[in-house]
Parts: C-alpha cells; structure tokens; sequence
C-alpha cells in the first residue's frame, strides 16, 4: 500500500473551519437590552454578572439560547414544528457562531402529584424494566411495576372486513399496571371534613354551601338548589337519605338549569375534580386556604404511601423490591445495584449504575427514588436535570446555567465548580449567570451587565478576566471581595421557640429552642435536613408567615401591581375622584380596549410559524379604552399611573390631591425590598428570578405575623442587593418581629444573632444538630463544616 507523500509542516495556515471560536452577539434589544454587542469565546466557561434585573437572562436566555433553539427547530418538517412549542426570533441585529444549546434552569420540575425524583429522570424506568427481567416471582412487564399504569382488563365483540365480508371476532384484553387501586397511585387518601363544605343547619337558598366559588347564587350554587333533588328551602340536615346521597355523592347527570344546558355532580366528587386534583402549589390563596381547612391527607393505607399495588410489592431481587429500592437514599440504592451481577442484563446495570453515581457524584445521593419532584428546591431540580449531561459524550455543545449555586452550601460549591470545568474541558461552552465570587473566580470570561437594574440596566459594563473585574470600577467589582464581620454584639432573645423530637424525613429526633425576636440562621450542608425542620417544625398557622421558594405563576396579563393588591386601592382612588365604578381602571375588567382585549398587544397565530405580537392600533399599547383614559387622579390616568416606577408612584401616592395611604403601604413595602425600578404595569413574566422572590417577600411583609420564616431569601441577588437585604431582616427584628432564615450565604449568616446549624451530612448522614451558638462562638470553634467555611469568609 502506498503511502501519500506529506508536506512539510513548518507553517500550515490555520483552517478555515478554526477560525469560528467566538460566538457573535451585536444589537441584542430583548428585553432591557441597550443595543448590546459582546463577543463569547468558544469551549471556554464565561460568567455573567449583575445586580438582579440587569438583563443577564435577557442576554443568555432569550437571546443567545432561543435563537440557537429556534434554529434547531427549523431543521424539522413543517408537520413536525406544528408539535413544537413556536419560538419567535429574538430582537437582535446578528447573531453569528452559534453551537446547539442545552439549557439548565431553575425551572421546578413538575408539580404533578405522580411526578417524582424517579420518573423526572431515567432511573424509575430502568428499574422497572430490571425487575421485570429479574423479579421473583415474575409478575409481568415494565409496566406492572409502574405506578401511573392502572391493572385493565375487558372483552368484547370487533367488526372487520375480511375478503370482502364482514366478520366479527370476540377478542379481549388485559394490561397488568403496578397503580394502587385505592390511592391511584399518589401515596396518599384524602377525606374532606363535611362541616367546611356546608352549614348543615340552613338551607341552599340560604347559602349553605361555603365552599370558595360556590356562594352568593353564581351559577355553581345554581347548579344544586334548582336541580329539582331536593327542596331549596329545608335546612340540609332535614334531608332524606337519598336526599343526601344527590347532594354529595351522585353521579354526573345531564339537566336544563335556566334554559342552559349543565352536567349535575354530587358536590363531594365535584370538589374531589376541580379543586383537589390540583397541585397545592398551583391553587389561588383562598382556595389553598378551604383545602387546608377542608382536607386531610393521610398515607394510603393499603400500599402504605409506595403507591404501588400489592402485586408490585410482592416482586422481589435479593429480598428488596422496587418500592423498597425507590424508597432507598439513592447512594444506598447505588451500592445495592453495583452488588447485582447479571449478564442477562448487564447493559442495563451499567447505564442504572452510571446514573446513580451521578446523582452522588452531583451531590444528591441524600434523594429517594419516590421523593415527590415537587417537593425538590430549585437548585436541586437544576442539579437533577443535569445529571442526565454529566456522562454525555456530545462536544462543542453550549450548556447554559442559571445560578446553578443557589441552594449549596459553601462546601458543595466547590463541587458544582468542578463539575462546570470538567463539561468545559470536554470542548464545550459554558455559559453561566451567577453572583457567587466562588464561582465567578473560576471564569475563563466575564461579561458584567449593568450598571443598574430594569431601564437602569442593559449595558455591558465590563468584558475581561476575573482580575480585571475587580480593578474595573463596577458595582460587582467593587462588591467582590466584600466580606460581612461577625457581630461583636448580639441581640438579647424575647422568648423560645421549643422543637421537641422532629423526625420530618431525615431529621433524627432533633429538640433545639429557636430564639425569639432576634435573627436566627438556620444552616448547613445541601439535604440535611434544614427546611425538613423550619417548614416540618414550625407550625404555619396563626403569627407565623412563612416565605418559602415557591415559584410566583402569572401571565403576561399580570404584573407588580396585580399581584400585590396594589390595583385594588388606586382603581377605588380613580373611581371616587372621578365618580365612576373600579371596575372601569382594570385592563382585565370593564374597561379594556375592546380590540385587544386589555391585552396591549394583538396576537396572531402562525401556526408552526412562530406568532406575532403587534402593538394595538386602537389603544395604542395603553390597553384602556379611550373613554377610561379621560379619568384623571393627580393630572395622570390609568395607563400613566401604571407606567410609573416603584418610587415615583411611592412619590404620587405619598401626598397632595393622589395621597392613597393603602397604595402608598404597598409601594414603601417594594421599595425596601430593593424593587424600586419595576413599572407598576410590567408583565410578570418579564421579571427575573430573584425580583419575583423579593416581589414574594414584599407581598407577604403585609401579613400580620410575630413569626417570619424566609427560605434562602438570598437566591438571586447580587453582592450588592445582600447589604440592602440585611438591612430589611434588621428592620423586620428591630419592630418586634422574629426572623428566622435558612440559608447558606455567608454574609447572612456572620449578620445572625443566632446559628442553628444541621448536620454533619446529608441525607441520612444528616438530620442531628451539630452547633448551636452565635456566629463568633461559630467561627472560634471550627467544629463543623459551616464553622470553617465561615472562618474562611471573614478572615477569622
């Protein structure tokens, strides 16, 4: 065989194909943007910084992500993109050097009851399918052993043309599911407490009913007192038994109920569909508070909250069956797979293995399989999606993180970093947002967005090398290196907060005394067992407000001033100067544009093209008629009003002929929680991350509570928002109230008067109290891994 003669290689010019490394972004307008132009380069890990709102997920997210994925997109068929979410290009000049992007954001798993840290990933369906092949006694397929599958089974006579004759044919079927029976596979039963659906000593026509939605004669309490079952006007506890039976348990029925036709529902099933079949988390207010009130949940006594039938439980491999499996920490669960050797199903070991390695190598081995994917923080669902790219062999890919640090303890950020690194060293670029110095000293490249937040923001104010940002001048590099001192004096407490015994998932029948009317800090490593004692332990009822991770829903329709009840008090305000009805000042009520519906904006469906907003041309964006737009309050109207920022309503509302002391409450509420930028009309869905969180912690500061209970306030903000933060906990303690806080900020915790810190380990290696004390007493002892990771912080 010859060989090709090779040339010298003294100085091969470079490739064309090589000369791509920098992804191009020139005039990126989304958003907040300022016609913003930076060059990324490739197969390096580059940082983006900025106080929360500067239009850092405006640039990564909904620039340089949904375009490369709107450009995916466009490589399938027409018919295929129909099934496609539609994406619109975003307003940006050039977008050049893009590589396929892989996006992981905080974004909760879903909240379905049947969703869980098994399903979210591939782990649930490996193990099904291994004790499929493997169980003993063999019960079936994969599908036997899966809790959303329901046991079916039926017969019946099919119809065919054979030949040209018709024939017919008895067939039957049957599917063998793993679903309990009783609970239908959620783990758990509920019972409704019949005196919170009905005063059983009044009437229907006297408003017997006093479930949310079905009082005050509306069509739903229509539904049953002119149903013809029974006698609308004889008190409910005269009913007949049958009676009764209509009322609360009987079947849909098909009726006329004023000329309409309507579906009858006995009101126990009716409630069981339109409002227990929801996810809590998803409910309005006032419904969560009937169903708190209303219903209890209870572990399903028959599968003993697996949520799997008898039959799947019975399966067995080396004595555990799938339900003990799930049921394990997942490091345990790890160690019981590398012990199974069998060749018959090697290639599957091996993949289950490696995706259990990868939850402990993520720092989440202190997970179950069957723990409810709902229940997970943002951070760890982030960390769970990204299992599945860990042991990826793709290259030059973008993977794009959001904050991946919130939610760890100084000590697994080391971690997370490593891991970051180690998907850059593959070849691959990695984009991150990110206000942790840990993770912003590892940047190959940062790019710091500002100078402020909302219209204050949108501007490049620095590009370089983490040394450059410090020297730069900006508000990061000038909050870089800040470093919080421990507090030489603490408060004194008022009271005890007594926890006896808490066993919540893993804690270890731990009893500390919270104190009272100071600022306690209640820390330690990711999973052991910090929220399982504040939410576990704490009761949430009265004097007690709880500010949780939850994440806010609203539509495009909502903003600032409809989600914190300020709309309420300025649409009054407008509505007595003016003489009219609110109403007419709610761009979702009477006085909407009529062509756009108040929406502001005219959608047009392009099918699996991606659809068009156009501003409207009859209210030019304003979303009012023009009739509600000649009602003034202090020289402004309504769409004036909700153009205004934080502070300058504060201002308008504070005093002269607009002085509306309910309006101006609210709006002093924002602006201590550093939300003084936001227009009072912007859509929710503008807003980031951790201005939602704080528009949350503003909301709630109206609750009357001695109690506030906040969990890792700190997500999303930048240095500089942390002082201000710290700031509002003081003022919160200073008028009498008791903070407590989980977190894992440094900053938050050397400004503690108290530190509760739980440990050693997660999971299972976690769940006791290691140290309690104040910060100094924390710092000079060292015992425990927040101890020297805090001594580091502050020098100590």
């Amino acid at each position: 065989m010859s060989m090709a003669p090779r040339t010298d290689p003294q100085s091969p010019a470079p490739h064309v194909a090589d000369s791509h490394d920098l992804i191009r972004v020139h005039g990126a307008r989304e958003n907040n943007l300022k016609d913003v132009s930076i060059e990324i380069p490739k197969r390096r890990l580059t940082v983006f910084t900025g106080v929360s709102g500067s239009g850092k997920s405006s640039l990564v997210f909904d620039t340089i992500a949904a375009e490369s994925q709107r450009l995916i997109n466009e490589t399938y068929s027409a018919f295929v993109q129909g099934f496609m979410p539609t994406l619109a290009r975003p307003e940006v000049d050039v977008l050049d050097g893009l590589t396929t992007v892989i996006t992981v954001d905080q974004q909760r798993l879903g909240a379905d009851p049947r969703s869980t840290v098994g399903t979210a990933t591939d782990a649930n369906a490996m193990l099904r399918i291994l004790f499929s092949r493997l169980g003993k006694p063999h019960i079936g397929s994969p599908k036997a052993f899966s809790f959303n599958v329901a046991s079916i089974s039926g017969a019946g006579a099919v119809t065919m043309e054979r030949g040209g004759q018709t024939v017919k044919e008895r067939r039957s079927f049957s599917i063998t599911g793993g679903m309990c029976p009783r609970c239908e596979g959620r783990g758990s039963v509920s019972d409704l407490d019949l005196t919170q659906l009905y005063d059983d000593s009044k009437s229907l026509s006297e408003g017997a009913i006093t479930v949310p939605g079905y009082t005050g004669g509306g069509w739903n309490s229509r539904l049953y007192s002119e149903s013809g079952f029974f006698d609308p006007d004889k008190p409910i506890r005269k009913f007949t038994k049958k009676e009764l039976h209509d009322f609360l348990h009987r079947e849909p029925t098909r009726m006329k109920i004023a000329g309409i036709n309507m579906t009858y529902e006995g009101l126990i099933p009716r409630i069981q569909r339109s409002m227990l079949a929801k996810e809590r988390e998803g409910m309005q207010p006032h419904i969560r508070e009937f169903v708190d009130r209303a219903v209890t949940f209870t572990t399903c006594p028959e599968c003993d909250g697996t949520r799997l039938n008898e039959g799947a439980r019975s399966s067995k491999i080396k004595r555990i069956s799938i339900a003990d499996a799930c049921a394990m920490q997942i490091s345990d669960l790890a160690e019981w797979v590398r012990g199974l050797d069998e060749p018959s199903v090697a290639p599957l070991l091996t993949a289950l293995q490696q995706t259990l390695d990868s939850f402990v190598e993520i720092g989440l081995g202190y997970l179950s399989l069957d723990r409810p994917a709902g229940t997970l923080s943002g951070g760890e669902a982030q960390r769970v999606k990204m299992i599945r790219h860990l042991g990826s062999s793709l290259t030059d890919v973008t993977y794009v993180f959001d904050e991946p640090t919130i939610g760890l303890h100084p000590h697994d950020i080391q971690r997370m970093n490593d891991l970051l690194l180690r998907l850059r060293d593959k070849g691959n670029t990695v984009l991150v947002v990110e206000h942790k110095p840990e993770t912003i000293a590892i940047a190959d490249h940062v790019v710091d967005l500002g100078p402020g937040a909302g219209t204050a923001g949108g501007t490049v104010c620095f590009e370089g090398t983490v040394e450059g940002l410090r020297t730069g001048g900006t508000i990061t590099g000038r909050h870089f290196d800040d470093r919080a001192a421990v507090k030489e004096r603490v408060r004194k407490p008022t009271g005890t907060l007594e926890i006896r015994g808490a066993r919540t998932h893993n804690l270890q029948g731990v009893d500390v005394d919270i104190p009272l009317g100071v600022l306690a800090v209640v820390t330690g490593v990711a999973g052991s067992g910090k929220s399982s004692l504040v939410h576990g332990s704490i009761p949430a009822g009265e004097g007690v407000v709880s500010v949780d991770q939850a994440a806010i829903r609203g539509s495009r329709r909502s903003n600032p001033a409809t989600y914190t009840g300020l709309l309420d008090p300025i649409r009054k305000a407008f509505a007595k100067v003016n003489g009219v009805k609110p109403a007419l000042f709610s761009a979702n009520s009477e006085g909407a544009c009529p062509t756009c519906n108040g929406a502001g904006v005219i959608y047009t469906d392009l099918a699996m093209m991606a659809g068009v907003a156009t501003t409207c041309e009859e209210c030019e964006g304003k979303r009012f008629q023009a009739s509600v737009l000649e009602y003034h309050l202090g020289g402004r109207d309504i769409s004036e009003v909700l153009a205004m920022s934080v502070t300058e309503a504060e201002e308008f509302f504070g005093a002269g002929e607009a002085a509306t002391p309910a309006a101006h409450r609210i709006l002093t509420r924002l602006a201590d929680v550093g939300l003084g930028y936001l227009t009072l009309g912007q859509p929710l869905t503008t807003l980031s991350g951790g201005e939602r969180q704080r528009l949350k912690l503003a909301t709630h500061m109206a609750e009357k509570g001695g109690v506030y209970v906040l969990d890792e306030p700190t997500a999303g903000l930048h240095l500089a928002d942390v002082e201000q933060l710290l700031g509002l906990l003081d003022r919160l303690v200073d008028a009498g109230k008791s903070v407590i806080v989980v977190e894992h900020h440094q900053a938050v915790m050397a400004h503690a008067d108290w530190i509760i810190d739980l440990g050693p380990g997660a999971g299972h290696d976690g769940g006791r109290l290691v140290f309690e004390g104040t910060p100094a007493d924390l710092v000079a002892s060292r015992s425990t891994l927040t101890g020297k990771h805090l001594a580091t912080y502050v020098g100590g």
